[in-house]
């Protein structure tokens, strides 16, 4: 766990603190935050005169480091006033823990930045997220160097926190991303959910091939063929929430993918070790949720295996039945995701009566294409839930955009042999028909949304808060919010 387990808060000055760097900001209009100002005059100025000489501008993302009293105090670029906000907040407390972790200082103290509680917990989620580093296989002691201890100054509020807690579900699921395929098997996966359950009191039930099978799982079955590798249909039940109905979600759990008979070029293949992030974000929530102990029903289903092209591998042209019944062309073995997840989606239609269902998926390339790594593509059923998710993401910085599901795009997707194929029309619109798909697995009348993060999960340009060439855990916080957790 190489991150910051919890966030600290103190009311001690800035002079106080034992902390080895302390973080002040300045806004883009030159005025200076409350503890910068009290630093500014016991330091005769100091701020003020490198504003006036042009060195400080105040810009967002801007760190200026002086040495005050014995003492490192980092000046940070806070924007425009009227713009601050808590993903502002965010990325400038991500800034102290890198720049700490670069500069090989292991504790920091940042001055809380606003009384408002969820200004309060972005800065905790940044300073946790921006801490992060994926470590487990360096083995040069020279190469590691982690931030041991942050400390927000001035603050008294619970929500520190909570957004620490958060922050260390995102890190969870960063984690389960970042391992390679041979560390994050299925059988990982149904471990970490163990620990999960046994940390939150949560219900656990996992179904192995043989059961899953027999229980008419046709779409895990099939992909699972070609693989030795044992797969899991995993189910975590937190019902903390009394008699309302369960939020569900779906998260797909495909842990290396070779793409199976329609194989994959060998360029990147090593990247499909993170075909398994829709998983990993559904284990992040729930390690949020065994911390934050909120009141609600929540229930997680990962459907996992690999997709490898073995003797026993399922076919172009096979036929499979999901486990709500309807029967499946495959026309390509590499659209393999929306087939274990049509057993998932069926599954909980069939077991559970949720408010809704939401499934996420590293599911196609032609997401990123639509929207490269900036954002992340939905599509669903329900106006409402669209507009819930819509909200949480402005408030969380994790970016969506809606995509239709129109009729036009769901005839696409019929068999002239089976219910359904697994491709729609190529190259139209590969995203949506993906959706169009997997909404033939959610009953009528069940509210229900995809995510398509195969720009997000991983991939994207670094910043203060996503670290080069890792799992992103994007979404954990997204459905935090949404959920009210």
């Amino acid at each position: 766990m190489a991150h910051l387990p919890n966030v600290e808060i103190s009311n001690e000055t800035w002079n106080e603190t034992k902390a080895s760097v302390v973080a002040v900001g300045v806004f883009q209009d030159k005025s200076l935050t409350p503890m910068a100002s009290h630093i500014n005059d016991a330091a005769d100025g100091l701020f003020s005169n490198a504003i006036e000489m042009g060195d400080v501008k105040g810009k967002e993302g801007e760190s200026k480091l002086f040495y005050i009293e014995g003492k490192r105090v980092q000046l940070l670029g806070l924007g425009k006033k009227e713009e601050f906000n808590q993903e502002t907040i965010r990325m400038v407390a991500g800034h102290v823990s890198r720049s700490a972790i670069k500069n090989k200082i292991d504790d920091v103290a940042i001055e809380c930045f606003s009384s408002e509680d969820d200004m309060c917990q972005a800065i905790a989620e940044g300073l946790v997220l921006g801490s992060y580093q994926f470590l487990d296989y360096k083995t040069k002691e020279k190469n590691i160097f982690e931030l041991r201890s942050a400390t927000v100054l001035g603050c008294e509020k619970e929500a520190v926190a909570r957004g620490a807690m958060i922050g260390n579900g995102v890190c969870f699921a960063r984690d389960l991303g970042n391992h390679p395929g041979n560390v994050a098997t299925p059988s990982k996966l149904a471990a970490s959910a163990k620990e999960i359950a046994d940390q939150g009191g949560m219900n656990l039930t996992v179904f192995d091939r043989k059961e899953f099978t027999e229980m008419g799982m046709g779409g895990l079955a099939g992909v699972a063929q070609g693989t030795d590798e044992p797969p899991k249909f995993i189910i975590l039940e937190y019902m903390k929430g009394g008699d309302e109905k369960p939020k569900v979600l779906v998260g797909k759990g495909l842990t290396f993918d070779s793409g199976g008979i329609s194989i994959k070029g060998a360029s990147k293949m090593d990247e499909m070790k993170f075909d398994m992030c829709g998983s990993a974000l559904v284990l992040g929530v729930f390690k949020a949720l065994a911390l934050l102990k909120p009141e609600l029903n929540v229930v997680g289903i990962i459907p996992s295996t690999e997709n490898l092209n073995g003797a026993k591998a399922y076919k172009p042209g096979d036929i499979l039945k999901a486990y709500n019944g309807k029967t499946i062309e495959v026309l390509n073995t590499d659209a393999e995701g929306r087939l274990i997840l049509a057993d998932g989606l069926s599954y909980a239609s069939k077991h559970y009566d949720p408010e809704y269902i939401l499934d996420f998926a590293t599911l196609t390339g032609a997401m990123v294409v639509t929207l490269g790594h900036i954002a992340t593509g939905i599509m669903g059923t329900n106006d409402n839930l669209i507009d819930n998710i819509g909200k949480a993401s402005k408030t969380t910085g994790e970016k969506v955009w809606e995509l239709p599901l129109w009729e036009e795009f769901c005839k696409q997707i019929q068999s002239s042999i089976a219910d359904v194929k697994n491709m729609g029309s190529p190259p139209q619109a590969g995203s949506i028909a993906a959706g169009a798909f997997l909404k033939e697995f959610v009953d009528e009348g069940i509210p229900w949304a995809h995510f398509d993060i195969a720009g997000t999960a991983w991939g994207g340009k670094p910043s203060s808060l996503d670290p080069k060439g890792s799992a992103t855990g994007w979404g954990v916080r997204l459905v935090l919010d949404m959920m009210d957790a």
